[in-house]
């Protein structure tokens, strides 16, 4: 087991909650984001709603390069973070605009993401448990 560097999880930590953080507001209060961080007019609230997912996929993956030393599960966690909350975006915003198949197509992706993710998960403990 590699050594924890507090430095370098700190700073992990640190960068980390710099992306949850207005990911979680902006997703879900858009409007007070907008007011008090990112005041760019005209408000767009699916815009918002998007720049959440995405902070919410780079927060997801920073935490879990603390958790897991292995590079797939970390880009599928962050990834699969992202595209999961951009599809519920796009289901709640629905209404808005865009492709009436954006829905399907990107909860499609989110999963093959997630399945993607319980694969190499699952290859990742069957490997550790090879080993002597």
């Amino acid at each position: 087991m590699e050594r924890r560097q507090p430095v370098v999880t700190g700073s992990v930590v640190v960068g980390a909650l710099t992306f949850l953080v207005p990911g979680v507001w902006s997703f879900f209060w858009p409007e007070s984001f907008h007011r008090h961080i990112a005041t760019f007019d005209p408000f767009n609230l699916h815009l918002f709603h998007d720049l959440g997912a995405f902070q919410l996929g780079i927060g997801v993956a920073l935490l879990g390069a603390l958790w897991s030393s292995d590079a797939l599960v970390v880009a599928l966690l962050g990834g699969s973070t992202g595209a999961s909350v951009h599809f519920v975006s796009h289901l709640m915003d629905r209404d808005l605009g865009g492709r009436s198949s954006d829905p399907l197509t990107l909860g499609i992706l989110a999963a093959i993401l997630l399945a993607a993710l319980g694969l190499r998960l699952r290859a990742v403990r069957n490997r550790a448990a090879v080993r002597p």
